[in-house]
């Protein structure tokens, strides 16, 4: 698979260049705009790209193009996996330029650490059987936890979920979470 060419022929999109421009400022997105966003966390790629292989990269940027690319077209307040969700529509997409069953999950997922922190942060516990089934679709976790630092990292956001899951999944045994190089001291605060 070509990341790279992948990452330029979703650019090249009518769908994808149609919804850059969505976006006002609000809670989570100062920024305002997909586009806005997207230049916001470029730079945090670039501060872990020392730690990660250029397949890597690539990897991620195809993932900070795609994540939140077809929120103009979501419907609001369905969960994570409802066909409507930014999440879903955002697969959707990127499976027309990129068979990688990994990357897809994590497109479909990226939200769900920052979801199971709202449960915490709201109830006090969270639901277990959705982390059990976060354990399960992702493969590479050591490219999704890189996701999230270079997504959680922006203006807008706090860190308090980034350290939560990192502290969360820090003490769990599963085969998947063996040899992971990121740490909640990845976490850029600046």
């Amino acid at each position: 698979m070509n990341y790279a060419a992948a990452l330029e022929a979703v650019k090249a999109d009518a769908r994808y260049q149609r919804n850059l421009d969505w976006g006002k400022p609000r809670a989570g997105h100062p920024e305002g705009t997909v586009r806005a966003h997207i230049a916001e966390i470029e730079p945090n790629l670039d501060r872990l790209a020392p730690k990660l292989s250029p397949l890597e990269i690539d990897k991620l940027r195809l993932l900070i193009h795609t994540h939140d690319s077809f929120k103009a077209e979501a419907e609001a307040g369905v969960p994570i996996t409802h066909p409507a969700s930014h999440a879903s529509l955002a697969r959707s997409f990127l499976a027309e330029f990129c068979d990688d069953a990994d990357l897809l999950a994590m497109v479909q997922y990226h939200d769900e650490p920052f979801a199971l922190w709202r449960q915490v942060s709201s109830k006090g516990t969270y639901n277990q059987e959705r982390l059990q089934a976060l354990f399960e679709a992702i493969e590479d976790w050591n490219l999704f936890l890189a996701f999230n630092i270079i997504d959680g990292c922006t203006t807008g956001k706090g860190r308090q979920p980034l350290r939560w899951f990192f502290h969360e999944i820090a003490g769990v045994n599963h085969p998947r979470l063996c040899d992971l190089r990121w740490t909640d001291q990845d976490i850029i605060t600046d």
